[in-house]
């Protein structure tokens, strides 16, 4: 029997790009074993173009993605949560919602890649950077020794890797 799937929520402001990179990017490295969702404190109701064109581009899922509320996971009927990460400073400052079951939080900031220059040749550029760098940050928390960290261990670990670059 396998072990069930571990529920990550990666949080942004408009879950328009950032957390919609990682939720795709965990999907696909995690191999069965995580489901990762993506929401915003205030979503801008769309998935940036220039997110869905470098997921694409690799290869990675894009079918289920769309912008929503991080309310949807603090119902009754939401999954329950493991972990919940967030990926960009404002939405790391803001208050968030009570999440049923105590997941273990992390932060890994990651600059807006939307906010990135002027022209769209900035903006792609800096996209590929934001997902490179969700990338490796993702690689390394799939290869956590998850069975044999105590939650307080796995806290610090999980924390640690937003400090990777």
């Amino acid at each position: 029997m396998s072990d069930p799937a571990f529920n990550v929520l990666f949080l942004c402001t408009g879950n328009s790009a950032r957390s919609i990179l990682a939720e795709s990017l965990l999907n696909a490295l995690g191999k069965g074993r995580f489901r990762a969702f993506s929401a915003g404190s205030h979503p801008g109701g769309r998935v940036n173009p220039f997110a869905l064109e470098l997921l694409e581009k690799n290869h990675f899922p894009t079918g289920e993605l769309r912008s929503k509320s991080w309310d949807e996971f603090a119902q009754p009927a939401a999954p329950q949560l493991d972990f919940v990460i967030t990926v960009c400073d404002n939405a790391a400052g803001e208050v968030c919602p009570v999440w049923p079951g105590q997941p273990i939080t992390a932060h890994w900031g990651i600059p807006d890649p939307a906010a990135a220059g002027d022209g769209d040749e900035a903006r792609r550029h800096a996209f590929v950077d934001a997902m490179n760098r969700l990338q490796r940050r993702i690689s390394m928390f799939v290869s956590l020794p998850f069975r044999t960290l105590d939650s307080m261990r796995l806290q610090q670990a999980v924390r640690e890797i937003g400090k990777a670059t």
